[in-house]
């Protein structure tokens, strides 16, 4: 069996939310409040024993009205919903455990838990008295924390929750709910042998050849007597220790006493004295976890290692805990049946690499079935890396509206679904899975626009930082593929913001010819009697553009290519886009000073290099005899094309994103130098693409 799914309404940040699980591990991501820990809480109010049931004024989801509060006093119900295992043995102890709370009796079998936090009946017609007087929401809810939340009470029922069955507490005993909150003191919780948990893995292990030997070989009988006897030669060991201790107090035990005599504690002939006995449990308190290095023959204690190291051997020694509660051999009918893992940010206190080693350990370890299914919340990308797509859970929290994602479910069960879902999973590694973490996305076509587009949001007057959004380079032909994943018309996608960015790059083809091939915008529709034109830019802003979620914005128009171009096309008459490292820069230069004089296009033609394309260029831009195009126009598109075919496009961004980030310090006016120099440096002007500035407001809104 396993939890597959579990129904919250009126808890925390959860109104009315259902969370899908899977057979095995669970990692849980999203934004800080999307809602992982309060999940896991809700988890554990059903099958962790230790947790209290009872629940505080602010456990309850406030998204509800003054109207709504005075109708009727608020509860929290938390439904758990338990599916059978494909594959599992009916004549296990997985379905005894659940069969008083089936709601499903023929296979796959489904048992059903539902924690309630409720007001008696016999209190409602008082409760909705005080409540009319309240004036709004904040008095109501204090009212309800000062004069009713006392009564409340908590119940677990067990099948259909309209019979009100409270379930058997014996079956409930039968989970094994292990929780590791973030901040954990695992000092405290792990290190000597005083503390309990320690104390009980330590008992289930020693002696553990004995008790681990295959019964065809050595008898529970034997095993048993085996046991007793190593106790019996312990006790015995253990009383010539005592007897060595009482030789040793003799002469300061009598002194010790003779205070006794003199106070009168020895009245009506009471003697106070010093015996014991010591048995292998009660010597356990006397252990400490220590840590040995091979090769240089020392140890030190474990409180002296760092928080993350000292974090996996706690968490082992949690893992060999949950395997001793469910031996059935060592704790008869009290074994626990169903154990399960939850661990709130494991990388709190690991390195990369050891997050990644420890999800591997954990999916090792459920492989062998010593935890039946796991929950992780995380913020780590290098965890997202380490598990496939179906085993993470997005929530998302949009104006405190609680929903939940699952990735791996997004994609149709067809070829080409297939391709996209695995296209996908190769691509979320540890330096792109950042799209399932933001607040919101933007999908771009390539590394230029990664680098570039946060600087141009500051020249828009917006930080992305401060919005949450991610940027995320997903090449021009898998957008696609990506959007599977938001495209919230599925109801397991994640319902972020996303804008895509993606250039129009127009295209022509021979009327006889099977391939389109790049083009410039001064060649569109400019013979339309032997070619055929398209771009990549029109059917996508128009398929999107009532989107709920999705928006596509680019170079929506005639003039337009690519980003580059655009950045460009839209600073024609400035040099703030020549950085070091691009080619031409003098005949681009020119080109630009030719613009700001008001040259004729001629003298640009005429100052082209020599080279095949530029020869082409020429032509193809002297062809173009359609009037939309002014001389004004050409010059630009002149420019901006030997731009493009001047930028490489890696290093060239990164220097222009960090020239352009330095001209943003700079100030607007002139100011004379502090030491009366000449005039400091002012910022110089730079056009952020019409389409740019478009993404921006609409992903920031």
């Amino acid at each position: 069996m396993y939890i597959s799914k579990i129904i919250i309404e009126g808890f925390r940040n959860f109104p009315n939310n259902t969370v899908e699980f899977n057979d095995g591990v669970n990692v849980i991501i999203g934004h800080n409040n999307a809602g992982k820990t309060s999940l896991l809480k809700a988890i554990g109010l059903l099958i962790d024993h230790n947790m209290p049931k009872r629940l505080e004024i602010d456990d309850f989801s406030k998204n509800i009205t003054l109207g709504e509060l005075q109708a009727e006093p608020p509860q929290v119900s938390i439904t758990m919903v338990i599916d059978q295992t494909t594959g599992e043995d009916l004549t296990g102890d997985d379905l005894v455990t659940v069969a008083d709370w089936l709601t499903k009796l023929d296979e796959p079998y489904k048992a059903v838990l539902t924690y309630k936090f409720f007001l008696p009946y016999e209190k409602h017609e008082d409760y909705k008295n005080t409540l009319a007087t309240c004036a709004n929401k904040n008095d109501a809810w204090i009212a309800i924390r000062h004069d009713f939340l006392r009564f409340y009470t908590s119940k677990i029922y067990g099948g259909d929750p309209n019979n009100k069955l409270v379930a058997d507490s014996n079956a409930l005993q039968k989970f094994d709910f292990q929780f590791l909150n973030a901040i954990r003191d695992v000092e405290r919780d792990m290190f000597t042998g005083k503390n309990t948990m320690l104390r009980d893995v330590l008992d289930f292990f020693m002696d553990y050849e004995i008790k681990s030997a295959d019964e065809s070989i050595k008898s529970k009988t034997a095993k048993h007597a085996e046991i007793k006897g190593l106790k019996s030669e312990f006790t015995t060991k253990a009383g010539r220790l005592i007897e060595d201790l009482q030789n040793r107090m003799r002469a300061g035990k009598r002194h010790i006493l003779s205070y006794a005599t003199q106070t009168g504690a020895t009245f009506n002939n009471a003697l106070p004295d010093f015996d014991g006995a010591i048995s292998d449990v009660e010597l356990y308190s006397a252990l400490k976890l220590i840590i040995g290095y091979s090769g240089l023959d020392i140890t030190i204690p474990a409180t002296h290692n760092g928080l993350g190291y000292n974090n996996l051997i706690f968490m082992s020694l949690l893992l060999a805990k949950m395997q001793v509660n469910a031996d059935g051999n060592y704790l008869g009918s009290n074994a626990k049946n169903f154990p399960v893992l939850a661990i709130e940010e494991p990388e709190a206190h690991l390195h990369p690499s050891m997050q990644y080693k420890f999800l591997k350990f954990l999916k090792e370890n459920m492989s062998e079935r010593k935890v039946r299914q796991v929950f992780v919340t995380t913020h780590s990308t290098q965890i997202t890396s380490a598990v496939s797509l179906d085993e993470i859970i997005c929530l998302h929290n949009e104006n405190g509206i609680i929903s939940a994602g699952y990735p791996g479910k997004v994609f149709p069960d067809t070829p080409d679904g297939k391709e996209a879902k695995a296209y996908v999973q190769r691509f979320l590694d540890a330096t792109r899975s950042d799209m399932l973490f933001a607040q919101k996305v933007m999908l771009v076509e390539g590394l230029a626009e990664e680098l570039l587009v946060p600087t141009l949001a500051k020249y828009c007057g917006k930080h992305l930082e401060d919005h949450h959004i991610a940027v995320v380079p997903v090449g021009g032909r898998f957008f696609d593929y990506f959007l599977m994943l938001f495209d919230t018309d599925n109801p397991y996608a994640i319902p972020k913001k996303v804008v895509c960015i993606k250039d129009r790059d127009p295209e022509r083809k021979l009327n006889d010819d099977s391939y389109f091939v790049r083009c410039y915008p001064f060649e569109f529709e400019q013979d339309a009697a032997n070619y055929t034109y398209q771009d990549h830019l029109t059917t996508k802003i128009s398929k999107y553009i009532a989107h709920r979620n999705i928006r596509f914005f680019g170079q929506n128009h005639a003039k337009g290519k690519t980003f580059e171009y655009e950045l460009s096309l839209s600073n024609a008459n400035s040099k703030i886009l020549l950085t070091k490292s691009i080619t031409n820069r003098k005949e681009l230069v020119d080109l630009i000073d030719f613009y700001q004089k008001g040259n004729p296009l001629s003298d640009f033609l005429n100052r082209l290099g020599r080279s095949d394309s530029n020869t082409l260029l020429k032509a193809s831009i002297s062809a173009n005899v359609d009037p939309s195009w002014t001389d004004e126009d050409k010059k630009k598109a002149l420019i901006a094309t030997r731009y493009l075919n001047s930028v490489g496009k890696g290093e060239n961004a990164l220097e222009l994103a960090n020239h352009l980030e330095a001209n943003l310090k700079l100030p607007t006016v002139v100011t004379a130098s502090p030491q009366g120099g000449p005039a400091m440096p002012t910022r110089e002007a730079f056009n952020v693409p019409f389409y740019i500035q478009e993404s921006i407001n609409w992903i920031c809104q």
